[in-house]
């Protein structure tokens, strides 16, 4: 086991989701150290890919923004590998399957064990496609999170039985971006996910407000945030570290 199940350990997790590079990476370390300085339990970083299709405007946007800027995966390894001498919470990339394609699977995941990375997202591979990577990041100690979505249905019990890390529960059908008003009944979802696995669960797309963190906090074990966090480093830019910082904290003192 790594210590992804640490973030969850006698609290409700906040994870802060942050794309690796935009507008640069020392912007991006300088964030993390931030955040976790204000209470994020696990990171979600982001590796910039061209056809993010999961993401909405907000973070297709950091994408090409982080990859005009010259961002490569070997960078993110990098960024990854600095900011491990000065953090110990668990953290986890998000992107899709051709990033690994490309750098090739046993070397992408050697290297996530390498430089300290606990897990990974993969939002393209479906659950039943998952075998693709799965031996791989297990032998290398990585654990490869899976995605529910307000469609699983009656695959929601088969998804949490084989559930390593933690969950991500979808809040709503679409892309992530921030919404208003989330409306789909994550209370179900949560208790089948409950009935079938001891893994945690945290919901992600759509919460941006410490009111919604609160809300999604009472139903789940954690809670995801990212366009909001994106929002703020695509307005303040390399000033972004510290307002980001107290947006962190403000959500995570609305969650306790």
């Amino acid at each position: 086991m790594n210590k992804i199940h640490e973030a969850f350990k006698n609290r409700k997790a906040f994870i802060p989701f942050i794309t690796c590079g935009d507008p640069d990476v020392d912007t991006t370390k300088a964030a993390i150290l931030e955040m976790v300085k204000n209470g994020a339990d696990l990171i979600e970083i982001g590796i910039p890919f061209s056809d993010p299709t999961a993401e909405g405007v907000v973070i297709q946007g950091a994408n090409i923004r982080a990859l005009k800027g010259g961002i490569t995966t070997d960078k993110v390894f990098d960024m990854v590998a600095d900011v491990r001498k000065e953090i110990s919470i668990p953290l986890v990339f998000m992107t899709y399957a051709n990033v690994i394609f490309s750098y090739g699977a046993e070397k992408f995941f050697d290297k996530c064990n390498e430089v300290g990375i606990d897990g990974i997202i993969l939002p393209d591979i479906p659950f039943e496609e998952k075998g693709e990577f799965l031996d791989v990041a297990d032998s290398h100690k990585v654990d490869l999170i899976s995605l529910i979505a307000p469609t699983s249905d009656d695959r929601i019990a088969m998804i949490a039985k084989e559930a390593k890390g933690f969950l991500y529960i979808v809040s709503s059908l679409g892309v992530t971006g921030t919404r208003s008003e989330i409306t789909t009944d994550l209370d179900s979802i949560v208790k089948v996910v409950k009935e079938n696995t001891s893994v945690p669960c945290a919901i992600g797309f759509g919460i941006s407000t410490p009111q919604q963190a609160n809300e999604m906090s009472q139903i789940a074990d954690g809670v995801i945030v990212g366009s909001a966090i994106i929002n703020l480093l695509k307005k303040y830019k390399n000033e972004a570290p510290k307002y980001i910082g107290k947006y962190v904290k403000e959500m995570k003192e609305a969650m306790d």
